[in-house]
């Protein structure tokens, strides 16, 4: 990796931590510049406008979702222990001490969520896929015959993406010591319905 490589790759960093606090409308190239020793014009030229950067803070942040939680769960026995591994890694990414402000997607999907433009489509797009990737977790458990027949693999999706912006909501912003407890209790009813009665 070349000397400009990793200035961007050290940018990105300080504006994904910048974002995951404060939003991606708070990064500003001179704040980014200020955190860099960089001119603002040095910094500008690595991505050329304010929405490429927030573009960029997006796409490394899903990048980073998928190999530290879709793919290691992906690798985990088809069915409920998937969706355990993919919950289970979802918490700890969620709360890694280098992301200060949480998940920089759950934040920038309330910030952007009536902002139409080409940020609020990406996001959107990668939610549903995170969604999709649910349901076919769900899918794979109805086709194992640990879940139920009947089962709707994308309402439980549903369920499962709201125990996490709720868990999000309590755990960051009321600060309840508590809230993985909740999550967790509220996560496992949920598959003890899903379950197989047979």
């Amino acid at each position: 990796m070349g000397k400009g490589e990793r200035t961007r790759a050290a940018i990105l960093d300080q504006a994904i931590d910048l974002a995951s606090v404060r939003g991606l409308e708070a990064i500003s190239i001179g704040d980014l510049a200020g955190r860099m020793s960089l001119s603002k014009s040095g910094l500008f030229a690595h991505f050329g406008s304010k929405e490429a950067l927030q573009k960029q803070v997006l796409e490394i942040s899903v990048e980073r979702f998928r190999e530290m939680v879709l793919r290691p769960a992906l690798k985990r026995p088809r069915g409920e222990p998937r969706l355990r591994a993919l919950i289970d890694l979802w918490l700890i990414w969620n709360d890694d001490p280098e992301r200060p402000g949480g998940c920089p997607l759950l934040a920038a999907s309330l910030e952007l969520d009536d902002v139409p433009g080409p940020l609020r489509d990406y996001l959107a797009d990668m939610r549903r896929q995170f969604l999709e990737s649910i349901a076919r977790i769900v899918e794979g458990g109805i086709t194992e015959g640990q879940f139920r027949p009947d089962l709707d693999a994308h309402q439980v999706a549903f369920e499962i993406n709201a125990l996490i912006y709720g868990h999000t909501f309590a755990s960051r912003l009321l600060r309840d010591r508590e809230a993985d407890r909740f999550f967790r209790a509220a996560f496992d009813r949920l598959l003890e319905d899903a379950r197989s009665r047979s």
